[in-house]
């Protein structure tokens, strides 16, 4: 199996030895996106709603490069700080990704790189 980087200039560069995204013939693979401005490397937005934003956005960006959308989204993971967070992460999650929606986990764990209430990766397809 033969795979393709893909990196996008308009998202976050990774923060270690690590790709953006990995393309297979059929599949794209994100690494998580955490709320970073791509131009200043800063996290962006104080909320985990606010934060979640700009992770989509990123996610967004780094499929835009693979010539895929948001609606070419199977499967997402989404990592939380704090679980209490997860209805208004939904409200944006709802506003970024259509029916029928991609399977989904959502965890919560002790901390994210930077200090990020939010991070998120998705796994696209090329139908």
């Amino acid at each position: 199996m033969s795979k393709r980087l893909i990196a996008s200039k308009n998202a976050p560069a990774a923060v270690g030895p690590y790709s953006q995204a990995i393309a297979t013939k059929e599949l794209v693979f994100t690494s998580g996106q955490i709320p970073l401005d791509p131009v200043t490397g800063e996290i962006v937005g104080e909320t985990a709603a606010e934060q979640a934003v700009q992770v989509f956005e990123n996610l967004k960006a780094v499929l835009k490069e693979a010539d895929l959308t948001l609606d070419d989204v199977i499967k997402s993971t989404v990592f939380l700080t704090d679980l209490a967070d997860f209805g208004a992460v939904n409200e944006v999650y709802a506003k970024y990704f259509e029916e029928p929606y991609p399977a989904r986990s959502c965890f919560q764990v002790v901390a994210l790189p930077k200090g990020a209430k939010i991070e998120c990766e998705v796994i696209a397809t090329r139908q």
